[in-house]
């Protein structure tokens, strides 16, 4: 069986607290997920600087922001200017970044990055973890305040934040879970202006 990925969003934090959650949880690899790995509001997840201090804690760190980022390049990713993940996750651009996660998996006790602190409100959990875990992937998201949400309580999560039941008599529980992250989707992904 496949290790566990985690997820972490930036947030706000500073680099030192950040690299301590990681630390926590013996990662050893960060895949930016970010298509720009640039901050206004949080300048010390610029690329740079967090690779650098990543670094000085022995964390490799991993810009997969082409292939996994929010925001593709290739138009027929969007309809009506916002960006659909079901499209998108069948390109083979996305495919050889989850396939890059999984080889970086192999090596390294791996993290992917994005910058929302709430993994509900973040393509790393509604797409990329997704995927990864229909690919046999234990997932698992670092909160801000260092604890684990498990995939399948954000998904319950999820659930309960759209208003759908857990069971359903003319649905089943992955009928369900699609519907919410279709509709988790359509909120979150990004939007051109």
């Amino acid at each position: 069986m496949p290790d566990t990925i985690f997820t972490i969003g930036h947030s706000t934090h500073t680099l030192g607290t950040f690299a301590e959650l990681l630390e926590r949880h013996g990662i050893t690899a960060l895949c930016d997920v970010r298509s720009v790995p640039y901050s206004r509001m949080n300048p010390q997840f610029n690329r740079e600087t967090l690779q650098g201090a990543l670094a000085k804690s022995g964390i490799h760190y991993f810009f997969l922001g082409k292939e996994l980022g929010a925001r593709p390049e290739d138009t027929s990713c969007y309809k009506n200017h916002q960006v659909q993940f079901d499209v998108f996750e069948k390109t083979a651009l996305f495919q050889s970044g989850i396939d890059k996660v999984i080889n970086i998996s192999k090596e390294y006790h791996t993290a992917l990055m994005c910058a929302e602190k709430d993994p509900l409100s973040c393509h790393r959990t509604i797409l990329v973890a997704r995927v990864l875990v229909k690919n046999g992937f234990t997932v698992e998201h670092i909160l801000g305040d260092g604890s684990i949400e498990k995939h399948a309580q954000a998904q319950a999560r999820l659930l309960k934040q759209l208003h759908l039941p857990e069971t359903d008599m003319f649905k089943t529980k992955d009928e369900i879970i699609d519907e919410a992250y279709r509709k988790q989707a359509g909120m979150i992904a990004y939007k051109e202006d």
